[in-house]
């Protein structure tokens, strides 16, 4: 339902008249208020919603929003490729405007078991031991270990290049 629909639908609520105002029933109109459509947030990269979140402690709001969607700006700030590549994309302008204005979600990250070619099979996988260690063991994620990573952790402890090594496997995780 929206805006316009919950107008008509309050102005057709029954009322009854006593000497000073109309009465209606408070009980209806909560019930059609309950059916407003409110808008959906969108789902944006945490890197956009770090940006946004940034941009706002900027010290007036149309200032920081103006400044949210300024190149110069983001290179001032060392904004990632990534974010950058993604506040590019024309088709991303109307998700950031309502993302600012409606809040967001962020959009979970893909997740990648990676496996080395021809190591020992319960030594073959890239785990996270959650000491700060990286380890080979099995792809079987315990307490201790941390077998699924999203491409931001392997790039932060430089394993980038997996994703373009031929001796190394990655398999995208289904959450």
């Amino acid at each position: 339902m929206n805006k316009q629909e919950l107008i008509e639908g309050i102005e057709a609520v029954p009322a009854h008249n006593t000497r000073t105002r109309p009465w209606i029933d408070k009980r209806v109109v909560l019930d059609l208020i309950r059916l407003l459509d409110e808008p959906q947030k969108v789902k944006i990269p945490q890197c956009v919603a770090d940006w946004i979140e940034k941009c706002k402690t900027f010290k007036h709001f149309t200032v920081s929003l103006s400044f949210a969607l300024q190149p110069i700006v983001w290179e001032e700030n060392n904004l990632s490729d990534k974010c950058i590549d993604w506040l590019m994309d024309a088709n991303n302008q109307n998700t950031f405007a309502r993302a600012w204005l409606d809040g967001y979600e962020v959009e979970e990250e893909k997740r990648y078991l990676v496996r080395f070619k021809g190591l020992d099979k319960d030594l073959e996988y890239l785990n996270f031991k959650h000491g700060h260690v990286w380890v080979f063991s099995d792809n079987i994620e315990n307490e201790e270990y941390r077998t699924c990573h999203t491409r931001k952790e392997l790039e932060e402890a430089d394993f980038g290049w997996v994703f373009d090594c031929p001796g190394v496997e990655i398999e995208e995780v289904e959450e």
